[in-house]
């Protein structure tokens, strides 16, 4: 059975760092045998069907993050997810997506699940009106004054908060690309 994924490069083609072209990155996966490829913006969004049985997630992300290694010469995390998580994901979110302008609404993708444990130390009525809630291996972010104002994300990004989970944040626009994308 063919499946429709997207991959999430975390922390390329950042200030001129780690640069992977998005020509060169669908090169890779279509080399790994991945088809019907396609890249979304530079910073890091890959589709691609695979035969790969769900849930394949883990076992495309290592393959994937070896075949960048050994193109580029850099470790690159990324996270795998199918088409019918992403759409969950975006059907999920708890905030009025609708009634938001997309630099005010961001999802992190987790590697692995994050209970509100991990969290407990970041008072949130100290950064209203931001505010953030888990969701299925994600976090949703409201920054009404977008994310490089967020008090809120720099707090969320402590290394302690995030530690042991590789972590990358989309804005709203590109997790509803990558919805419309991977239905085909």
């Amino acid at each position: 059975m063919t499946t429709t994924y997207a991959a999430l490069l975390r922390g390329i083609n950042v200030g001129g760092h780690r640069k992977v072209p998005m020509a060169d990155l669908r090169s890779v996966l279509e080399e790994l045998g991945l088809r019907d490829v396609r890249t979304y913006l530079q910073s890091g969004n890959a589709v691609f069907t695979s035969d790969a049985d769900e849930p394949a997630d883990a076992q495309l992300t290592s393959a994937i993050e070896d075949a960048i290694e050994a193109r580029f010469g850099f470790r690159v995390d990324c996270l795998v997810r199918s088409a019918g998580y992403l759409a969950a994901v975006a059907d999920a979110c708890p905030f009025p997506a609708a009634e938001l302008e997309a630099k005010q609404l961001h999802v992190t993708y987790f590697s692995e699940p994050v209970g509100p444990e991990r969290f407990a130390p970041v008072d949130q009525q100290a950064f209203l009106p931001e505010e953030f809630k888990l969701g299925d291996r994600v976090l949703y972010l409201y920054a009404p004054d977008g994310l490089g104002r967020s008090k809120l994300a720099e707090a969320l990004a402590r290394p302690a908060l995030v530690k042991g989970v590789v972590a990358t944040t989309r804005n709203w626009n590109t997790v509803v690309k990558l919805v419309e994308m991977t239905r085909g």
